[in-house]
This record gives structure tokens, sequence and C-alpha cells, in this order.
């Protein structure tokens, strides 16, 4: 996503802001949203193929979890998703992890700085310490675009 449009869609979405609260609830759930698509991306990875597409793997998507996740700006529920065989143990918000700090500012600059794969493989394992594969960074990245573009 460009700079251009990430500002189109900032000065669009701030027009009904008008407190902090309503920032605060905006940011929230910005990361919520971005939170969700990645842990989507990461579970489409481990299983081999995408959400909406037929496989004949033993193991698939199966249901979800849900968790309250603490942010710098307050908390809200994290819907996880989960694999049949209980395998998947995502990066980005590990299992049994309930604190993220600063994840909001972090992954929506690395987009406005269009920064290139290997860029954000890096930015991830400095924040984070997570090792992902550049397939996983181009699925996270494009659910993102996708689920902000939608809301």
């Amino acid at each position: 996503m460009k700079q251009e449009a990430l500002e189109a869609f900032a000065l669009k979405a701030s027009k009904g802001l008008k407190t902090q609260t309503d920032l605060l609830n905006f940011t929230q759930m910005l990361t919520k949203i971005t939170v969700e698509a990645a842990l989507n991306a990461e579970l489409d990875d481990h299983l081999g193929y995408d959400q909406n597409q037929k496989s004949n793997a033993d193991n698939y998507r199966n249901e979800h979890t849900s968790k309250t996740l603490k942010t710098e700006d307050g908390q809200f529920e994290l819907v996880t998703p989960c694999d049949r065989n209980g395998t998947f143990e995502p990066e980005l918000v590990k299992n049994n992890q309930t604190r993220f700090t600063s994840m909001d500012d972090k992954v929506l600059s690395l987009y406005a700085r269009g920064m290139t794969t290997r860029d954000i493989i890096d930015a991830f394992q400095e924040m984070y310490g997570a090792d992902i594969s550049p397939t996983l960074v181009s699925k996270i990245t494009n659910a993102v675009i996708e689920e902000v573009t939608q809301w």
C-alpha cells in the first residue's frame, strides 16, 4: 500500500474521531484487524493452503480461541485461529501471550515506508524475535492490506 493511499485512508477515518477515546478505540480496532489478519495468514502458511482453498490435508482450520490482549493503549479481545491437530504456534502473538506492546505503530510504519520483504523480516526479527519466511511476510502483508481496505 502506497503512502498516498494510507494517508487518504487515515484522513477519511479520522473525520469521525472527536475525542481521545474515539482515537483510542480506533487504534485498538485497527490493531485487532491487523493482528487477526496476520494470524490467519500465519495459519495459512502453516497448513500450506489458503483459508478458502480445497485441500485433502489431514490438518485443517478448526474454530478459533479468544483471549484478551493488552497493549499500551488498553486491551481488546483477539480471535486466534486454530488447527485440527493443535500444531499451529503463531509467531506474531505466541500461544499464552497476553501482552503486545508497540505493535500498531511499528506494523503500520512498515507498510507506510514501503519496506521490502527482507526489511520486514529483519524488522520482525528485531521487534519480536520471530523467524519468518518471505512467503509468510507476503501473505501477512497481503492479508493485512485486504482487511484494512475492507474495513
